[in-house]
């Protein structure tokens, strides 16, 4: 065995898919790009997501109390970096990206077309925002886009690199 940085720990542990988050604040959409996160609950389903006090999108997420998490296949990779690498502060994401904003059903904040599953998601906990930046966020409404088959989703690994989820397979578990 061999030391391991501890700066390095989240590389191995990332928990899942890098999403887009998506956000609405005086009638303006915003998009971030989000790798921090985790289910917490199957039903009704609740996720555990961080996102930065510096980030554009945490104010309006706490401010509104509602997202849509957008699952980007991998062909859409290389514009879900660049829209984690600026900010929305000064960029229309949407336009600058090409990207599609859609209305949700539950929430004001976007769906996003080109995204193969969004999540319409109300911030239900925010008892650990002020010390972890963490909100708790139960999923309303689920969509998905039946023309994109079998999408590959994409895993932060850490200083700009990525892996492409792959072969799947399947054993008797009692897990869902």
């Amino acid at each position: 065995m061999k030391n391991l940085p501890l700066s390095k720990v989240y590389q191995l542990l990332e928990p899942g898919p890098v999403v887009l988050l998506t956000t609405a604040r005086k009638g303006r959409p915003n998009v971030m790009t989000m790798s921090w996160h985790m289910m917490m609950k199957f039903e009704p389903p609740l996720v555990a997501c961080i996102v930065s006090g510096n980030d554009y999108s945490f104010a309006a997420l706490r401010a509104t109390r509602e997202c849509v998490i957008a699952i980007p296949a991998s062909r859409l990779a290389s514009k879900v970096v660049k829209v984690g690498n600026c900010s929305g502060r000064d960029t229309d994401k949407f336009k600058a990206f090409g990207l599609t904003p859609m209305p949700a059903q539950d929430v004001k904040a976007p769906l996003i077309a080109e995204c193969f599953a969004n999540l319409e998601c109300k911030v239900t906990d925010t008892r650990l925002v002020n010390d972890y930046n963490l909100f708790i966020l139960e999923v309303t409404k689920a969509w998905t886009d039946p023309a994109q088959k079998n999408p590959r989703t994409i895993h932060h690994q850490g200083f700009g690199k990525f892996a492409v989820d792959g072969k799947t397979i399947a054993l008797k578990s009692k897990m869902r």
